[in-house]
């Protein structure tokens, strides 16, 4: 009987591949105490450190944990493969779905509602976040499959493109936005202006970013007033004229039609970037979530 458990292994191996105690916490969504408790007590029961840790709050394996990562990995990966294996024979086991804001609110719901029609007996459940949370939470295994605008990690997931979406520069609609918008100004134009801007792990602040690097634009040309996690709230915020926000179009479809809100393209090529599905390569689906992959490959042909 080992003197070690399961919980301990994966707190071990996510401090090592997220590089410190605290980024592997958020991972697992535990304390960092917690975390370093966990490592902790598997280093004394295999009697030997696993891990030097710095002033810097960086960690690094020594000889020993060098020897031991690869094994606590392995145990992990086939502890998974015997759950999911069990998991392919279910018959209707709930889809656990995580979602970033924009294709939680303007993706999914369409998605959804077609696939129950067509799967009636299928339930779900949807946890949302920015895109950063969304892959934590698969990495966790609280979610199977995910939907963001941003590829964080290549090569830990699979990315399926789904849609297409375009971030435009939105203005509250006064007389100098329609005066700006009439000679012709590009969102590029805007990037100085107070902005209202999402909250810092979304899909759309990381697009902004590289966008801004891309283009050569300093960090500190955009004067950040606030970061909110919801769109609904930045919209009315820019309709009140606290400032200036690059949001997703599909999120601002309704109030740039309604006249509430003016939409600047952000230059002539226009900011676009695809949404994704996501799921762990190393995982197996099972069925229901089989059927949902697919189902999702084929709107997209």
């Amino acid at each position: 009987m080992t003197g070690f458990t399961l919980k301990q292994l994966e707190a071990f191996v996510s401090v090592v591949e997220c590089g410190s105690f605290s980024r592997a916490a958020e991972t697992l969504f535990l304390s960092q105490s917690t975390v370093s408790a966990h490592v902790g007590a598997l280093e004394e029961a295999l009697g030997e450190a696993l891990l030097l840790r710095s002033d810097r709050h960086q960690v690094r394996l020594t000889a020993a944990g060098e020897r031991a990562y690869p094994m606590a990995k392995k145990i992990l990966a086939d502890c998974r493969a015997l759950t999911e294996r069990f998991a392919d024979e279910e018959e209707d086991g709930p889809l656990l779905l995580a979602a970033s804001t924009v294709p939680a609110q303007h993706l999914l719901p369409g998605y959804l509602s077609a696939f129950l029609k067509k799967y009636p007996n299928i339930r779900y459940q949807l946890r949302r976040g920015d895109s950063a949370a969304v892959h934590r939470l698969l990495r966790a295994g609280d979610a199977r499959l995910g939907f963001v605008g941003a590829k964080l990690e290549p090569e830990t997931f699979a990315y399926v493109p789904l849609a297409e979406d375009t971030l435009v520069m939105v203005t509250q609609n006064n007389e100098r936005y329609r005066a700006l918008k009439k000679q012709g100004a590009w969102g590029r134009d805007l990037l100085s202006e107070p902005t209202v801007a999402r909250e810092e792990g979304s899909g759309t602040d990381r697009t902004v970013q590289n966008y801004m690097n891309a283009a050569g634009f300093p960090k500190e040309t955009l004067r950040i007033l606030a970061r909110v996690d919801d769109p609904e709230t930045i919209k009315q915020m820019v309709a009140q004229g606290v400032g200036v926000s690059v949001l997703s179009a599909l999120a601002v479809a309704r109030e740039v039609e309604d006249g509430s809100l003016l939409a600047f393209e952000m230059d002539q090529a226009g900011l676009r970037r695809r949404i994704y599905l996501l799921y762990r390569s190393d995982a197996r689906l099972n069925r229901t979530e089989k059927q949902f992959a697919d189902f999702l490959k084929k709107q997209t042909t």
